[in-house]
This record gives C-alpha cells, structure tokens and sequence, in this order.
C-alpha cells in the first residue's frame, strides 16, 4: 500500500467518527490524535493540506459553512454502513462515563507521580478577542453588576455573579480586558499579604488607601516588545527606564535601603523626602517622585491605584541576602508582574481532570484537561520553550525575589512557569503553578517571566469530593486518595459550582466505572462487624429481603453489624418523630450519596444509583436490596449526630443467587412469583456453596432450620418444577407476541383506556418558541412546544417513580399501534408500538420525544390512565420552501448541526393536520436567535449550501 492511500485509509477514519463533520483548522489535531504524526502534505508536493485533500474527492468534501470549511466523510462501499451508524448515532448518556473521558494532556517529567506517556494534542483554537459591539455589551452589563457591589467585589467572583445576574457566560477576554477599562471600574489588589486576587470598584468609588488586611496591588507592567520578527529584543521586566537623565548616586540608594529596612509595613513615596530629610539631614532629588522607576533596584513599587498617582516603597530582599533558614517572604506577584486572568470552571457537567495532589476530600488539587486548558497550556510551553532557550543572558534576572513568578528552564529544556519559594542548600525552591508542584533548580535556570506569557490563568484548580467532608481526615479515606486518586485521569461530575466545586469522581478506566466517592465511603465500612463467609458452612435465621426477576435474591445474615443497625435505627426513628418531618431534605443529590429513605414506613439507609434531573433519582436500600425511584423530596439527609455509626456499619444486603440454578435470562413469572411466596421476608438457613470474583455467594436456601439435605432445599424444588430455564421464560414471551396476530390499523387501548386529547397546533402565521428533539433532515424533524415543557419534565418524574416502584404480574399482549409505557436507558416513555419482532424485540416510537427504538417486550408496561392526561408533545415538522426528494449526506450533518436538541424560534406556514397526533405535520421557517451577528434563517442557510453543493466544480 502507498503512502498516499494508506493516508486516505486513515484518514476517512478520523472523519466518519464525527457526524458533523471536522474543522480544516482542527483536522491536523484529530488526525495525530488517531494516528500519532500529523498529515505531511508537503512531502506529497502540496503546498497546503487544503490543496491536499481537494485531490481526494472520493475520501473528504469540503463544504464552507459560514466562512469555516468543514470537512465531511464520503462514504465508499466499504464504510457505507459506518457512516450510516454515525449519522444515527445518539449522545453520550450518563452512564457511558469512559465516552466523556479526555487524556490529551502533557504531563511533566518532574512530577511526582508520572508514570504514564500520554499523547499530547498541540493545535489549539484561543480565545478570540471581544468584538467591539461584544465590549460594549459586557461593559454595560458590567456596569449594572458593580452598581450592586459600590465597596468592591473580588476579580474571581464576577464572571460567577456575571453568569448568576446575566444568565450567560461572560467572555474570558472581558476578564483580561478589564483592568483597562477604566471608564468603567478600578481594579486593586489591596494590602500586603499574600492573597493574589483582585479587587474590583465602579468607578468613583474607590478607597484612599489599601485594605490593611489584604495584599498589596501589582505595578502596572511596562510595555514588552513582542513582535515575533526580533523575539530577542526585549524590555526588562524591571521597570528601570534604558534612558533617564535623573541619576541616584549609590551612597543616597544605600541610604534608601537602610530607610525602608525601619518601614517593614511600607513607605508611602509622598513622605519619602520628608523622612529621607529627618534620618540622614540631606536631600533627595525632586524629580524621584515624578520617576520612582529609578528606584527600583532599591526597593519594591507598588501602586494601590490604576492611575499610579500614589505609590508605596518597601524594602528589597534578594534570595542571595536572605538566610536559607529563615528566607524574607516578599508580597506575592511583586514588581510588574501583569494580571494573570482567574481560571474558570468549564461549563460541562462532567469534566476530564488529572489529579495533581489529593492530601484531603476537601481540597484536591487538579488540573483541567481540554482545547482552553491542557492543550492550551501545551501550546505556551512550545512557546515558551522556543522564546527561552538560547537567551541565558539577555534574560536571566538582576535579583531573585521571593514569591516571584518566573519561567523555570529544566534539564529537559522544557520551560515552565514557576513561583519562587525560598533560598536552599544547592538552589532555591519553586513552585510550578501550572503543574501544582514543587522543585529544587539551580539559580542558573531562572528567567524573567516575559509578559505575553501571564496571559493563560494558572491551570491548577482545586476541588472537593461530595459527600466526604466530614471524613476529609479518616486515614482509610486518604489510603484510597493515594492509591486511586492521586496523578489519574477521572471524570469529574460537578454537583454544585463555586470557588471549590463540589464533585463525584469517576475512573472509567476498568471494565466496570468506579464512584470514587462511594469507594472512600465504604473504606470507612468497619468489617468486623461482619459474619465472615465461609464455603461449606451454614447460617440460621437468615431473612430474604428482595427476589429479582434474574432469580438473583438478596438476605440478611445475622451478625454483630445487623443488631448494631437496628438499635441505630431505633434511636433515629425517635430522632425523626421529635422533630418535623421536613427537617434534614436532601438539597445536593448525587450518585454514590448516603442518605434516607422511608421502606414500609421506617427509615432504611439507600444509596442513590441514578439521578433524573433534580427532582427524581433512583436508589437502592442497602440493607435489603430493594431498588426504588423516589421524588428527591422524600429523602432525608443522616441526622449530623449518628453519621458516623451510620457510615461504618457494612450494608447488610447479601447478593445471592441459587446453586444449580444461575443463568442468564428472565425466569418465568411461575417461578418468580412461588419463590417470592414461599421466602420474601421469612427466616430461612442457607448453605454456601461456592463465592466467586463477582462478589455473588452461590447459596443452597431452606425453609427451616432444621433441615439441611439438599435434596430438601428450595434449590431443588424449583429444579424439580422445570420451570427456572430462561429458554422456557423466553418462549413464553415470544408466544405470547406470536400470538397477538395481525396488527390492527388503529391504536389499541389498554383496559379500555381513551387516548390523550390532541395537542392544539399552531395557526398559520403565528410564531412559537420550539425545541428540536430530533433531526433527521430537512423535511423531516420532530419539534416540542416549549411552553408545555415543563409539565412533561414534571409526567417523566412521576412515570419513573411509578413504574419503577410497582411490580406488574400480568403478561401484557403487546400487538402493533399499542399505546404503552416502555422503559429505555432507565427513564419511561409514552410509546406506539410500531412492530413486533419474533426475537423478543419491539419497535416502538416515542409520542413525546419523536424517537424510534428497540426494546425488550419485558420493558413494556400498561399506560395507566393518570399519564394519558398530557397530550402526547412530539410534533413532526418540515423546512418550508426547501423541497428535495433525497437528501445528501452532507446537507443533513449540517442540517442537524444547526438545530438538533436546540430552541429555535418557528414561524408556521402550514398545517397537515391527522386523526392522530403522530401523524400531523407542520412546515415551518426556523430562526436561530443565539448568534451574536444576528438573526439565522436555516431555511435560507439550506437553500444556500444546497447551491453551494451542486455548484459545478
């Protein structure tokens, strides 16, 4: 194979894993992310990977959508069927956590824990500057913010208050920019501790002097040459002036030292001649206080003020004059360092992180891994590296100050950012801000910071894990930080947003994902109040708590571990009837939190398994293996006085499944229902057979005590019946479909059951706000009316919580243009069966959502009448004016890349109306709002790729 088609084979491999097509800016990245070297055209004879790929009309088209070419995929007879399966493909659901999971990241060699080579990904689209007409927006609706806050807000508080106020992001550049507006606010960095951030007022409302308990504010940098054609003529980073006709002679700057050294709390420069008078009976020049930069070798400037009319002095401590044992801690960011913007949280709910260092559940410190974090980190360092090496000399720095930033170059001859802790033995000690570790380097290896280089927020972030911080300290729980936790990529799923987010981490990285939360919380599990399992033995009084469709039951073995939970329990019943009942909800819910729920009118610890939204999740009582779904608003947080008993006994459900009788499939509901009869909730004994790596004890289960033969066990009554074999459970299922004979043309009704009323459409003319739920194509797409959403989010929650709590025992016929419920990716739907399949699988189509999917005929249940009364929501529609009898590939990726799972405003043209809601239609013109240069029709931006598309090449 040539070099030329093996590229096309890879090639058409990178563009069919993304249906909507991939950026020719961003093609080199995802080509080496596949195959580890970039694209080189040049050694093909190209001139640019455009003119490349333009000579391969059977692999990639190029479609130009709003001035960004795109490059799309095309099909061969070979891939045919893969490219149909990505244009179909759905959206990562919750629990595919390794689908969200992102490694693209460069870790440093000095780093304590790496280990691992992880692929780097170098091409990276920056944040673009604010346009002018973005400005003026961001600064109107920044003055509304600081009208709220006159006595000051702090810098990396207002892009959250921003988002809380403005509903919208607010642009990272804004952030940058906003020392500069001056017009608008004043930022300061107050007092002289070592607090880095910034203070922010509206103008006109600014204080005299610094907060004496903060830290002092950062000069203002001087201007740097950073024209990429003469990177080696640079402007020191020390503000002295190259040319300054006032001179200091060396007796009057040593005088100034020994001044300063009496003043540890700074000198206001204004009193400067008046005391320099006082102490030494000379004079200093008047003109200093016009120019202090030709102090700055003597002391450190500072300007409390955006508009430097005042300043402070204080006294200047190098690293080769301080005592290695007790080195002099300078104020942070101190002579012209530049405003390094605050690092925002991504706006994801799950985020890719590597864990730097994990010391404590309440703060881990981590870094981002992304385009506008990693990778844009990776791509200063390149920077930084070409910038650095080779310049020793023109930019090694005058004096060493401690908490300065400087750019550190390694053996490696890798350059990083670095903070400058304190003089040691053989070197000074760092601090690398943007890899969260520490480091010894020789005095040789400091540069000055240059300051296109501050412009990337520091990239290590904190964060805390929810539902630990009263355990943040338990040596069991830092056991699993060190040995899980500490230098992984995970998956961070936020819970709540703030200066330390709140969040559940996850490693995807084994066949089964982690909840490293629950992985802490059950660290803490005291095991000796356990029975140990033991092959062979038996054990009396066992109590059967749930029985699964699977055959799989769930007992509780008596044991030191079940008496303490029941007098725990006794004492929280009486906790809870003392006091309100609504007292303790449960504000934060997440997968892997502990909390209460009520089982039979008593309290039971559960373990939240899935979330709906905010307001329904699914859990499991621990204690007796019984799955539910519950409103939030039933669940109870553990009372603050027993959580710690609450948290250490062991869960007392024990998975069991029936020797000689595990296997895959559904059992009969025969079988079920006796062994649900015969043993729910009696005390039976049990012999264990065998234990295996799945945690699942293989059991022998009686009725009695006091008989163990086998021959007598529940085992082999059930064995005896021959009605166990889930090949007998599937043939009765498939004869019961069989059996349902031919379809009929109209809905069949359940129990006699109406159909919903009929969703009012629309008139023509009018206009509607709609969200597009699927997108097929242009002439075929499924909308909802926005206004009634609500009441559908509110009719999910009560089906779950419904049919996943109700066990149904009565086989249900399911036949063609059945109206039921069917439950898919664990949430329930209002469903049309569309047609029966003889495998067990029915086609069904979702009435409210305007989806198709398989599902097992097991999933189906009966649509009782209390979710018949919202009209069914999912509206089929069309693009007006825009008529083709086959669409392409390429129209429709772009097409659904407009508009699926995106609110669009419609204006109707027409209205199709049916008997039947699923029948309707509506032609509509789709205006997208959300774009900042205007108004988009897509009718128009089809009619215009369609004709860009059929241009003749």
């Amino acid at each position: 194979m040539t070099d030329i088609e093996f590229v096309k084979k890879l090639l058409r491999a990178v563009l069919q894993s993304s249906r909507d097509g991939v950026s020719l800016s961003r093609l080199q990245s995802d080509y080496r992310d596949l195959t580890g070297n970039f694209i080189q055209y040049e050694r093909m004879g190209y001139r640019s990977l455009e003119e490349f790929l333009k000579t391969m009309p059977s692999v990639v088209r190029l479609s130009n959508l709003h001035g960004e070419v795109r490059c799309f995929a095309v099909a061969c007879q070979e891939t045919g069927h893969i490219a149909e399966l990505v244009a179909r493909q759905r959206s990562s659901k919750k629990s595919a956590h390794a689908k969200r999971l992102t490694c693209h990241m460069r870790v440093k060699p000095a780093s304590p824990f790496m280990s691992r080579g992880l692929t780097p990904n170098r091409h990276v689209a920056l944040v673009e500057d604010l346009t002018p007409t973005q400005m003026l927006h961001t600064q109107e609706q920044l003055k509304q913010l600081l009208s709220k806050y006159s006595s000051g807000v702090w810098l990396s508080k207002i892009p959250q208050i921003y988002q809380d106020l403005f509903k919208q992001n607010m642009h990272p550049s804004a952030v940058k920019d906003l020392e500069n507006w001056t017009h608008i606010c004043c930022v300061e960095k107050p007092g002289r501790n070592q607090i880095v951030d910034r203070l922010v007022y509206p103008t006109g409302n600014i204080p005299s002097k610094p907060t004496p308990m903060a830290s002092p504010p950062q000069t203002k940098p001087t201007s740097l040459q950073t024209k990429p054609s003469s990177p080696d003529v640079q402007t020191p980073l020390l503000p002295t002036p190259p040319h300054s006709p006032l001179v200091i002679s060396a007796d009057d700057k040593q005088k100034l030292r020994k001044l300063l050294e009496k003043q540890s709390s700074g000198l206001w420069a204004d009193s400067l001649p008046n005391l320099f008078q006082e102490a030494f009976k000379s004079e200093l020049p008047e003109q200093v206080l016009a120019d202090l930069s030709v102090l700055s070798d003597s002391c450190v400037i500072e300007y409390p003020m955006p508009n430097k009319e005042k300043a402070i002095l204080y006294p200047l401590a190098t690293m080769e004059e301080e005592s290695p044992e007790n080195p002099v801690v300078l104020p942070h960011q101190c002579l012209a360092n530049s405003l390094v913007p605050p690092l925002l949280l991504p706006v994801d709910d799950y985020l890719s992180v590597l864990v730097v260092e994990a010391l404590s559940t309440n703060s881990l410190v981590i870094r981002y891994i992304g385009p506008a974090y990693s990778q844009a980190l990776e791509a200063m360092e390149d920077s930084m590296r070409e910038f650095y090496v080779g310049k020793k000399q023109s930019m090694a720095p005058c004096v060493l100050l401690a908490n300065r930033l400087y750019a550190v170059v390694n053996e490696e001859l890798e350059v990083l950012r670095a903070q400058l802790c304190e003089d040691v033995a053989g070197g000074v000690k760092v601090y690398y801000v943007d890899h969260g570790f520490s480091d010894v380097v020789g005095k040789d290896k400091i540069r000055r910071l240059h300051e296109q280089f501050l412009r990337l927020p520091f990239q290590t972030s904190t964060c805390s894990l929810a539902g630990l911080s009263d355990f943040h300290t338990k040596s069991a729980v830092l056991k699993v930080l060190e040995s899980q936790v500490c230098g992984h990529i995970l998956l961070a799923e936020v819970v709540e947003t703030g200066e330390v987010p709140l969040v559940v981490l996850y490693d995807t990285s084994q066949k089964d994902d982690i909840n490293i939360n629950s992985a802490c919380l059950k660290a803490l599990q005291d095991g000796s109040l356990c029975n140990p399992l033991t092959v062979n033995s038996i054990y009396l009084n066992v109590s059967v708590t749930h029985v699964c469709p699977d055959g799989t039951i769930f007992c509780q073995v008596p044991c030191c571990g079940l008496a303490r939970l029941k007098s725990l329990f006794e004492k929280i019943e009486t906790f809870f009837s003392s006091m309100e009942s609504s007292e303790l909800p449960v504000t934060k819910p997440f997968q892997g939190k502990i909390c209460l729920a009520l089982f039979e009118g008593k309290w039971s610890r559960v373990e939240i398994t899935e979330t709906h939204g905010s307001c329904v999740v699914d859990i499991l009582f621990v204690d007796l293996g019984h799955p539910a779904s519950v409103k939030v608003t039933e669940l109870r947080e553990i009372p603050p006085a027993f959580l710690n008993d609450v948290i250490t006994i062991p869960f007392q459900a024990l998975k069991c499944t029936l020797e000689e009788l595990s296997g895959e499939g559904v059992w009969s509901a025969k079988c079920f229902l006796w062994l649900t009869r015969n043993v729910l909730h009696t005390n039976c004994s049990m012999k264990i057979s065998r234990l295996d790596q799945s945690q699942m004890v293989h059991i022998y289960l009686f009725s009695s005590n006091s008989c163990h033969e086998l021959s007598s066990s529940i085992n082999q009554q059930l064995l005896n019946s021959g009605c166990t074999s889930p090949m007998l459970a599937l043939a009765e299922h498939c004869t019961s479909l069989l059996a349902a004979g031919d379809a009929a043309s109209l809905p069949v009704a359940t129990k006699g059951l109406a159909l919903p009323l009929v969703l009012h459409l629309p008139q023509v003319g009018q206009t509607i706000e709609v969200f597009v739920s699927v997108a097929c194509h242009p002439g075929h797409f499924v909308v909802q009316v926005c206004e009634d959403l609500f009441k559908l989010t509110a009719l999910m929650g009560d089906m779950i919580v419904h049919y996943n709590n109700v066990q149904f025992d009565e086989a249900l016929t399911v036949e063609k243009n059945l109206i039921c419920a069917a439950m898919v990716e664990k949430n329930w739907y209002r469903v049309l069966v569309k047609g029966v399949l003889g495998n067990e699988l029915v086609c069904v189509y979702e009435l409210d959502y305007g989806k198709h999917e398989l599902v097992s005929s097991g999933q189906l249940r009966p649509l009782i009448n209390k979710f018949r009364q919202l009209p069914f929501q999912a509206i089929v529609a069309e693009l007006a004016d825009v008529k083709l009898t086959s669409w392409s590939e390429e129209s429709t990726m772009v097409f659904r890349y407009h508009v699926e799972k995106r609110t669009m405003t419609a204006l109707v043209k027409s209205v199709q109306d049916a008997a039947f809601s699923w029948d309707r239609k509506l032609a509509l013109y789709l205006r997208d709002k959300s774009e900042d240069h205007g108004d988009v029709w897509l009718n128009k931006v089809m009619v215009d790729f369609m004709c860009e598309l059929n241009k003749p090449e």
